[in-house]
């Protein structure tokens, strides 16, 4: 493991380099690192589900961050606003992704499930390539953090239903445990910050040491608990955050986990590039790529239109459109769950696989270029 951290942190430096000076987002530098140097390029790091696994972490992280930037009452007046445009924007690209499956030789049922992950932006994209200022004070970073939202409530009854599918138990009573036990979760969550989290800050908090520690255990604690319980980590982990948001805590926590997370997320791009397997891209490599053009193309132009129509600007409608231009690491994540549920052939999780990084690639690419980002390669737009 030891051997494999030197490799991926010393390639990714050297990589991160060639892609500041060739002006390209430092993402594509850690997704194609890990395309050389995994199982189906060099074979230096052959271990990826390990790497996998640990840069997990890091998405945890990323949810708990996000919901530290958003209190509960700002959360509910978020997805009331954007409710109409989340479902109507995921319906047209399920429709699209549905579409460029059939015409790639697909049958109903893999292309339906195709469609579905071609619904989902990236939290890690849009989130990561948002400037602090423009997450906690722009109105713009409040649209995208909302549509990610619900994007991502819709991911999980998606995965309810396909794990349903699988199981003993029909999908009614998957989604019913939705309903109960998610409001449950959040209410343990709730009491635990009033009586015992918030008393422990308010009396502890001037040793820095150990409110980084009881951060990191609140944020893991309850990401525990939610996949104990049948959610994923991701959900316990904004949970986590969101009902800690309105503590005076909260920004120092938020800056003190930025370096862990982006440690763990250099982990997940690298695993995420060395994940795919070349050898079985030669029939569907075509489709995919055209695929993942065509996300690129329309995401940004159904967001826009989609936007205007409640009222939002052109320049907001735009740039959300943009930022939220590829397809998520949820759509991995859903082709994963289908093919272990017996739902879908493995070709269809690499062409998923494929098409995603293919928008990750160019999204990023794109939004690096127009839009202020932590990681511009221009002083103009380089914003933090």
């Amino acid at each position: 493991m030891l051997y494999s951290l030197f490799l991926i942190f010393v390639g990714a430096a050297v990589f991160a380099t060639l892609a500041l000076v060739a002006r390209q987002s430092l993402i594509i530098g850690y997704i194609v690192l890990g395309i050389a140097l995994g199982p189906w390029g060099l074979k230096w790091v052959t271990d990826t589900k390990l790497i996998q696994d640990i840069s997990n972490i890091g998405i945890i992280f990323l949810l708990f961050l996000l919901g530290l930037n958003l209190s509960p009452k700002k959360l509910l007046d978020l997805l009331k606003q954007t409710m109409i445009v989340t479902v109507l924007t995921s319906a047209v690209f399920a429709s699209v992704g549905w579409g460029f499956a059939t015409l790639a030789g697909f049958n109903q049922v893999n292309a339906i499930i195709v469609g579905v992950a071609c619904m989902f932006s990236s939290t890690i994209i849009g989130l990561k390539l948002l400037p602090t200022t423009v997450l906690h004070h722009k109105h713009t970073g409040e649209v995208i953090i909302s549509v990610l939202l619900l994007q991502d409530l819709i991911a999980i009854v998606v995965l309810l239903a396909f794990q349903a599918a699988s199981s003993e138990q029909n999908t009614m009573f998957e989604l019913a445990k939705l309903v109960v036990l998610l409001p449950l979760l959040i209410g343990v969550a709730w009491g635990l910050k009033q009586f015992v989290l918030l008393k422990l800050f308010s009396r502890y908090d001037r040793i820095q040491e150990y409110v980084f520690l009881l951060a990191l255990a609140w944020c893991l604690g309850v990401a525990q608990l939610a996949h104990s319980i049948g959610f994923s980590y991701e959900t316990g982990a904004f949970i986590a955050g969101i009902t800690v948001a309105t503590s005076p805590i909260a920004l120092f926590i938020a800056e003190s986990l930025k370096p862990l997370r982006d440690f763990f997320l250099v982990l997940f791009f690298f695993a995420l590039g060395a994940g795919l397997n070349i050898s079985e891209l030669e029939q569907i490599w075509l489709p995919a790529i055209l695929l993942g053009g065509a996300m690129l193309v329309v995401k940004p132009v159904v967001f826009r239109f989609a936007l205007r129509h409640v009222s939002e600007t052109n320049r907001l409608g735009w740039e959300t459109g943009f930022r939220l231009g590829q397809m998520s690491e949820f759509s991995l994540l859903v082709v994963f769950v289908a093919l272990q549920s017996a739902l879908i052939e493995p070709s269809t999780v690499y062409f998923v696989q494929l098409a995603t990084l293919v928008t990750f690639i160019g999204s990023s690419y794109s939004i690096v270029l127009r839009y202020p980002t932590p990681v511009a390669v221009s002083e103009r737009l380089r914003r933090d």
